[in-house]
């Protein structure tokens, strides 16, 4: 197919040149819905790219929770998410949360997600004494004022029928329902004895999406939250809903991505990707971690981690970062930043998988640098030189070429030596 016709609008041309990949090739996968462009019309410079071909993106979630709320805090948060990350979640359930998201979108630099089946079941509760007595109305109301504050993408969880809900709570699950948004949505399902409103209006979702081209993150009700879960009967029976709902977002030219697990075992990862892209012709697939063993707090950036490189390397697009503080109590900003270094970190190394060369070439540089103990140049190189420069010089500025850690025997020094002496002898 020759690319003479192909018209290339100006955004995708910037990101193309931003990403290192051709304009055409870009156009072509967006066309297809195998990449999709984070944002909102109201806010067109806040956008992210994320999908097939392109680097693998880390999300930043902040907000306050009913019992903390600190509005100061959330918007340091939105400081080190502008640092660090690619896409922002306000997941606030405490406090004004108009007034606060407002406040996040205006402080952020990147695109902004929400669930606003939150604020739906939060205002329900403080208006009319129960979280499920919103109509549908109410929730889409809240979908629609999302979209008009510029928010760029939101939880949808559509996927999960009153049928599946019901099969779900009756299982033997170690945990039947994880997700917050995904338990609010069946509390009303069976308090009003319907079937879930964002699954039987989607076609109206899809309107509100299309008017604001912003992205529908199709949620995952019934990931698994305990690694015994993983892939049981519902887990699965929700994606492949999801999948069903993919399909009739893209005939509506509505851009759309897969929300994914979650607690995952290793040996699982790698084929819940390929599950996923197979089922819904490779959407970009938003994965939380995921995390390979239920018991690493307060270390779950760190296991999340592991489980991030792994399923970015396999093709998982958008990484949802997880913090030190996950499953114990809400983060502060000291432990948003060590989360999402770590998922940055994670989105590296997955890169360096599917995307070889281009970009293994950051960590040749660093590599050369560091062979040749060309200390300064290697520390500005890295993921985090001002820490790395403190960590250099926490016992004072080193006296010899090498570190404090070999000093003088150095294996970098010796070589450099030995070669010396080798070419000497050759040359002689």
């Amino acid at each position: 197919m020759n690319n003479y016709n192909v018209r290339v609008p100006d955004e995708v041309k910037a990101v193309a040149k931003h990403e290192g990949v051709e304009e055409v090739k870009l156009a072509r996968r967006i066309a297809s819905g195998k990449v999709i462009l984070i944002r909102n019309v109201k806010l067109p410079d806040k956008v992210s790219a994320v999908g097939l071909g392109l680097t693998t993106k880390v999300n930043v979630n902040i907000g306050t929770s009913s019992k903390v709320v600190n509005l100061e805090a959330e918007l340091e948060k939105v400081k080190i998410a502008n640092k660090w990350g690619d896409t922002l979640m306000d997941l606030s359930t405490g406090g004004d949360l108009d007034k606060i998201r407002r406040a996040i979108i205006r402080e952020s630099k990147l695109p902004v997600g929400t669930v606003p089946t939150y604020q739906a079941f939060i205002d329900s509760f403080k208006k009319k004494g129960g979280g499920a007595y919103f109509t549908e109305d109410e929730l889409f109301d809240v979908i629609e004022r999302h979209l008009r504050d510029g928010v760029a993408f939101m939880t949808i969880h559509a996927a999960v029928t009153r049928e599946l809900a019901i099969k779900a709570l009756r299982s033997d699950r170690v945990i039947p329902i994880v997700s917050r948004g995904g338990d609010m949505l069946i509390g009303w399902m069976l308090h009003n004895d319907a079937e879930n409103p964002l699954y039987a209006r989607w076609d109206y979702v899809l309107e509100l999406f299309r008017e604001y081209d912003a992205t529908i993150s199709i949620g995952d009700a019934l990931r698994p939250g305990a690694t015994a879960d993983s892939h049981d009967e519902f887990h699965v029976a929700e994606l492949i809903e999801a999948a069903r709902l993919v399909k009739r977002a893209r005939k509506a030219g509505v851009q759309v991505m897969v929300e994914g697990p979650g607690h995952v075992p290793l040996n699982e990862i790698i084929w819940d990707v390929k599950l996923m892209k197979k089922l819904t012709d490779g959407a970009p697939y938003y994965v939380l971690g995921p995390l390979p063993t239920d018991v690493a707090a307060p270390y779950d950036h760190i296991a999340g981690a592991i489980g991030a490189a792994i399923a970015g390397a396999a093709g998982a697009d958008l990484l949802c970062y997880i913090t030190p503080a996950e499953h114990l109590g809400l983060p502060t900003p000291r432990q948003v930043e060590e989360g999402v270094i770590a998922f940055k970190i994670a989105a590296h190394v997955a890169d360096t998988i599917k995307l070889g060369r281009r970009a293994r070439a950051w960590d040749d540089e660093v590599s050369r640098f560091r062979g040749k103990l060309m200390w300064r140049e290697m520390i500005n190189r890295l993921i985090d030189p001002e820490k790395a420069w403190a960590v250099y010089t926490q016992y004072g500025e080193p006296k010899v070429r090498g570190c404090t850690m070999c000093g003088g025997y150095c294996p970098m020094l010796m070589v450099m030596q030995q070669i010396k002496k080798v070419k000497g002898e050759v040359n002689g």
